[in-house]
């Protein structure tokens, strides 16, 4: 993105001079003379950075500093000043000025200061960006994604959600598929009543029985009195039998009889109980193989299948990461009392390379390790987890010793379009440059599209 500065000065000469070396570095310039001035300009321009002497009349730059962190606080302030008054400098800076200058300028270390204020000034624009679309998807009960997936996951789980149907929601491990048997429940005309999670896999066949329909008193050893299952429990309401595909054929025939009948009876007991559950089911495993194999009842598993939505996984839908990733430094940020708010560009392209054979959840754990690892408020590549900075060497892009910066720049946004088969919106992400500075990069090096 490019950049506009506004620079404020009542000396002609150094504010014109300042513009023009600045507009050699390719930022936009605006002038103002007085600190009032610069206050009108501020109100009606977009602003990213303030360059300002201290010593001006009408309002100085300590006040016009004051007005700017109050108003403005995500607009970065650069102080100049004389070598006379550089103790006042410093006191700005413990008020929230970003860094000073001492006059004369020295225009390299200016430019210095400025690529960096501006640095994170783009970060935090990225960040606030990212917020604003966390906060439009956070209403879709925290599923977190914009892809084009994605949203053919949210029209069915729309279109589900009010109906009484079952649902069996399939996708790897990790990829969230619990959240989605919250959206349907959350979205339902059953949202008040319960909604029972029973993780299969964690249970033993003996002890799975009795969780799902209850027991009565003596009905086994250590069966001291009644005890309610979770079906009885979810009447009225929802119970998401995760990771369905682990229960045994007895249980089985039992969650059939449910959905068949809305009827079963607690271990050891006789008494026939009725419910009205609504079931979501999830498996990570193929259903349709287990049927083959013979560990899977057909009959159950198209009670189960009457709407199927499928959680693609994280690899297959890289341009949420950036979502993703906001929500989570967010979280651990304010988890682990830091404040977090960006990400390096090769941090940035180490996470959008690498494959997450672990999904969302493997996602998340790493960004909790590079937020508590991070020294600042950006995370940097060395943050990340030795899974992913040490990813296979295809992954990385070899500039030899010697290259021009042209060439290497060339390389690098040449195999950058590759591994994104030509997309350029995710490219320039990636890069963490804008879409027509790419298109120009493209253009000037003469590179295939």
């Amino acid at each position: 993105m490019k950049f506009n500065i506004l620079i404020v000065d009542d000396e002609r000469n150094i504010r014109d001079g300042l513009a023009t070396a600045l507009k050699m570095d390719g930022y936009d310039t605006v002038t103002a003379a007085t600190g009032r001035e610069a206050v009108a300009i501020i109100q009606k321009d977009v602003v990213d950075l303030v360059i300002s002497d201290l010593r001006m009349p009408e309002m100085s730059g300590h006040e016009l500093l004051q007005h700017v962190v109050r108003q403005y606080p995500g607009i970065p302030v650069i102080i100049l000043t004389g070598h006379g008054t550089i103790e006042t400098a410093v006191q700005s800076m413990h008020e929230g000025a970003y860094d000073f200058v001492t006059k004369p300028v020295n225009l390299d270390r200016l430019s210095l200061l400025v690529r960096r204020a501006l640095s994170n000034r783009e970060l935090a624009l990225q960040h606030r960006a990212m917020q604003e679309e966390l906060e439009k998807q956070r209403g879709f009960k925290d599923i977190i994604g914009k892809s084009p997936l994605m949203r053919r996951v949210y029209d069915v789980v729309q279109q589900v959600a009010p109906t009484r149907a079952s649902v069996l929601v399939t996708g790897e491990s990790g990829v969230g598929k619990e959240l989605i048997a919250n959206a349907i429940h959350a979205s339902s005309p059953r949202k008040d009543k319960p909604l029972i999670r029973v993780h299969c896999a964690a249970l033993s066949e003996s002890l799975l029985e009795s969780e799902l329909f209850g027991h009565e008193k003596g009905a086994f050893t250590g069966a001291a009195g009644r005890k309610r299952g979770r079906f009885e429990l979810a009447n009225g309401g929802t119970i998401f039998l995760d990771e369905i595909g682990e229960i045994n054929p007895a249980v089985q025939i039992k969650i059939l009889r449910v959905l068949q009948e809305k009827t079963f009876e607690r271990v050891g007991g006789e008494e026939t109980l009725e419910v009205d559950v609504r079931i979501i089911a999830a498996t990570n495993r193929d259903l349709k193989k287990e049927i083959e194999n013979g560990t899977f009842r057909e009959d159950l598993f198209y009670r189960l299948n009457v709407v199927n939505i499928h959680v693609p996984p994280l690899r297959d839908r890289k341009e949420d990461i950036p979502l993703l990733v906001s929500a989570f430094m967010q979280d651990f940020s304010e988890e682990n009392g830091k404040r977090v708010e960006g990400i390096d560009p090769r941090a940035r392209a180490a996470l959008y390379s690498y494959p997450w054979p672990g999904n969302i959840r493997e996602l998340r754990n790493s960004i909790e390790s590079a937020v508590v690892m991070s020294k600042d408020s950006v995370i940097q590549l060395e943050d990340l987890p030795p899974s992913i900075t040490e990813a296979d060497d295809a992954d990385l892009i070899r500039i030899p010793l010697g290259s021009s910066m042209e060439d290497a720049e060339r390389r690098i946004i040449e195999s950058t379009l590759l591994a994104n088969k030509g997309n350029k919106s995710k490219t320039a992400e990636i890069l963490g440059i804008g879409r027509k500075t790419l298109h120009r990069k493209v253009q000037e090096y003469q590179i295939e599209a």
